[in-house]
Order: C-alpha cells, then sequence, then structure tokens
C-alpha cells in the first residue's frame, strides 16, 4: 500500500488520532502483564510465599525490559530508513503476537517448566514490540505535530501510555466484579491478553491508514538527491551518525533515568505496594491505582500545553525538584496509610510531580535529534535507560522488601531524581530546536 502524506490539518489531526490509539493499545497489551501478575503467578511459579512469586513475575517483566533497547535499535533503524508509519506497523503485529501466546500458554501443572518459559517468549517479543514503539511514537507525533503546540500533542504519547495501563486495571476492574478470585486464579487471567490480542488487530487497521510525516518524506527527497549526486561514497550507518551526537544520547539517558524510575514506581509497583506494604486488599488497590490513573491522565496534556508556553526545561525543574525532595516522605506516609482516600491523595500528588517528566518526554527527545536519527535517538538510549531502571523498579523493590530494608528502596529512587535533577539544570532549552522538524 502506498505511504499516505499529511497536507491538511484534518490528516495531520488524523493521524495523530490514529497513532495514538494505536499506541494505547499497545501499552494495554504490555500492562495486562504487571495488572494481572498478583493472579497468575502461582499458575507459573507454584510454590514460595506471595512475595517471591511476585518476584518471579516481576523478574521475567524485567527480562522484558531488558529486550526493549533491542527493538529500539531494530524498529528505529528502521523507522528512520523506511518511514515511521511502516515501524509502527511491524511493531503492532508483535505486540498482538506475544500477547496471543501468553493467552494460549497451559500453567504449570500441565506442561511444568516449560509454562514459565513460553511466557518469557512472550515478554520478549513483547519487549521488542514495545521498545520500537516508543522511539517511533514518540517522533511520529513530535514531527506529525505543528511547532506551536508541539508539547501538547506529543503528551499524547503518555497520555495513551497511561491509557493503556488505565484500562488494563479497567478490564480488571469488570472481571473482578463478574468472577471470583477463584476463577480469576484458574482462567480469568487469560481473557485480558485475548482482549489486547483483538484490539491489536484493530490498531493495526488504524495504522494502514494513517499519514507519513513530513519530515521524513522531505528527508528522503534529500537523501534521493545526495543520493543521484554521489561519487560512490558509502551512506555513514545510522549508528555511526548516532555516535556523532553524543551530547544529546547523554541528555536522554540522564533525563530518563529518574522519571521512569518515579513512573513505574507510581503506577506499576504502586498496586503492589498497597496490597503488600499499605496492606490493602486486591481489589481495593486495583479500585485506588484505576482512580489515580484516571486523573494522572489530565495532567499530560495540561502540562504539555504549558510547556509550548514556557518551555521544556521548567517543566522538567519542577519534576526533579519534587521528587528529589518528596519521594522519601511521600512513600513512608503511603507505606502507613490505611485510609484509600488518603492513598489515592498521595499517589495522585506523586504522578502530578512525575507528569513533569512524562508529559515532555517525547518532544525534548525528538527535539534533540535531526530527523535521518530521529527515531534511533529517541528510542536507543530511553530503552537502554528504561530497562536498567525502570524495568527493574518492581523486582529492586520487592528485593528490599524481602530482606527487611523496604526504605533502601525510596532512596534509591531520590538518588536517581537527583541525577536527572542535575541534567535537567544543565541542560538547554529543546524547544528552540523545534525548527529541526517540518511542520
Amino acid at each position: 500500500m502506498a505511504e499516505i502524506i499529511a497536507t491538511t490539518p484534518v490528516s495531520r489531526f488524523r493521524s495523530i488520532a490514529s497513532g495514538s490509539i494505536g499506541n494505547l493499545v499497545e501499552w494495554y497489551d504490555w500492562y495486562a502483564y504487571s495488572a494481572f501478575a498478583l493472579y497468575f503467578a502461582p499458575v507459573f511459579f507454584p510454590s514460595g510465599d506471595t512475595t517471591a512469586k511476585l518476584l518471579n513475575t516481576a523478574a521475567i517483566f524485567a527480562v522484558g525490559f531488558l529486550m526493549r533497547p533491542l527493538g529500539a535499535w531494530l524498529l528505529g533503524m528502521y523507522a528512520d530508513r523506511h518511514g515511521r508509519r511502516a515501524a509502527l506497523l511491524l511493531s503492532v503485529r508483535l505486540m498482538a503476537g506475544g500477547s496471543l501466546l501468553i493467552a494460549a500458554t497451559p500453567g504449570y501443572a500441565r506442561i511444568g517448566v516449560a509454562a514459565p518459559a513460553l511466557l518469557l517468549l512472550a515478554r520478549l517479543v513483547q519487549g521488542i514490540s514495545v521498545g520500537g514503539e516508543y522511539g517511533t511514537s514518540a517522533t511520529y507525533l513530535s514531527e506529525m505535530a505543528g511547532a506551536k503546540h508541539r508539547g501538547f500533542w506529543s503528551s499524547f504519547q503518555y497520555l495513551t501510555l497511561m491509557g493503556g495501563q488505565l484500562l488494563a486495571l479497567l478490564v480488571q476492574l469488570g472481571l473482578q466484579q463478574l468472577l471470583t478470585p477463584a476463577q480469576l486464579g484458574e482462567w480469568g487471567w487469560r481473557v485480558p491478553f485475548v482482549i489486547g490480542a483483538l484490539a491489536a488487530l484493530g490498531a493495526l487497521y488504524l495504522r494502514t491508514h494513517m499519514s507519513e510525516t513530513s519530515a521524513f518524506e522531505q528527508h528522503q527527497q534529500t537523501q534521493a538527491q545526495v543520493a543521484a549526486n554521489a561519487d560512490g561514497t558509502a551512506r555513514p550507518s545510522q549508528m555511526r551518525v548516532l555516535l556523532q551526537h553524543p551530547l544529546a544520547v547523554l541528555t536522554v539517558v540522564g533525563l530518563t533515568l529518574g522519571g521512569t524510575l518515579a513512573f513505574y514506581t507510581y503506577t506499576t509497583y504502586a498496586q503492589k505496594f498497597l496490597v503488600n506494604t499499605s496492606g490493602f486488599e486486591k481489589e481495593e488497590a486495583t479500585l485506588i491505582s484505576f482512580g489515580v490513573m484516571a486523573v494522572a491522565l489530565l495532567f499530560q496534556p495540561l502540562l504539555g500545553a504549558i510547556s509550548d508556553r514556557v518551555g521544556r526545561r521548567p517543566v522538567l525543574l519542577m519534576f526533579g525538584i519534587g521528587a528529589t525532595l518528596g519521594t522519601v516522605p511521600l512513600l513512608r506516609l503511603l507505606a502507613n496509610t490505611h485510609d484509600a482516600w488518603a492513598a489515592a491523595g498521595l499517589l495522585i500528588a506523586a504522578l502530578f510531580v512525575v507528569s513533569g517528566y512524562t508529559s515532555i518526554s517525547a518532544v525534548v527527545k525528538a527535539e534533540l535529534f535531526p530527523t535521518e536519527i530521529r527515531a534511533l535517538g529517541v528510542g536507543l538510549p530511553f530503552a537502554l535507560t528504561v530497562a536498567i531502571f525502570g524495568g527493574t523498579a518492581e523486582y529492586v523493590a520487592l528485593f528490599a522488601k524481602q530482606r527487611g530494608v523496604e526504605e533502601w528502596f525510596y532512596w534509591y529512587v531520590t538518588a536517581c531524581a537527583l541525577i536527572s535533577l542535575l541534567v535537567y539544570w544543565r541542560m538547554s532549552e529543546t524547544q528552540a530546536e523545534k525548527g529541526r522538524m517540518v511542520d
């Protein structure tokens, strides 16, 4: 099918909406694993106490993150060579396959060690998919948005990312009402993965009708002209070009470090923290997490729009200062909170601060790189950082709890936030680089 090039505001909006919906579905599939881990952990890891089972599922969650750099590298290069749209289509196909595999895999009681092995394989495939999705989606939304409102439209990446997590929680809440705990543990946990695979097919259809970005199309035309006038000199590899931008790469690592760890602490791990540390029931913890995420969605476009007026750096500084000073006292309060409204209020406050990073994460990274390596430049250093720090957040937190030193994790999050704060303090305002993109 020939690629469609956006030429009108309506076409641009339609493409942004289609890309955002596809992003939502991908992240729903990714987060369904975390949302239902409390139920399927005994199916794949039948022995051990609750924390030990959660450690096993968290380890596979972390291993899935380790594949994200590979996905960012492969799909990032593919997006920079063949187009953002083509890479987004490939990404959603991989995610659908991973979800189907999880839904169909028998438990440990039926096939023994092959059960966790297949679960691991499915997460590896999904890790490649979501690793490529982030950089390509961030690039696509940033290039498709107009310069005046680039922060606002790019915030839809994390809005839909969090929306995917919210959708996973919504499915969980619905199943908790329709099924008994025994039914959820036996077979009900498979339902969300079937839903995810079917939704991914719908997202695939929407993405086939997306426009390609003008920035990529103009870059392709420029490359064609260069090739026509070339004297036979080999075109430099994308990785070599990327290495010509070391400051931009290190900036992505630094600004991501604290943000990704804080984000996964207050989203995917928070539900387990409420059950395992604060003492809430699973159903109550799910309801709290759902309400908190619903409110946090509103922060993304709000802070994205503010960044269009005041710049990206002040918004990032808000997160860096808030997370550095507030993490330890907030988590201490949350650990000793037994009132659902108080717990929700604390998590909403935390996610408002974290939104200083999430709302503009995509656009800041995209504004650091030129068109020819933008998807790779955004995706690869981000994925490496997330794999090391975001993907291991649950495992580190549960390990610290199991060893009786849970507060060490609070200080770990604080230290990472401080490093990011120092990066924000010293970095230049990236909004000045918006001329690199084509409107």
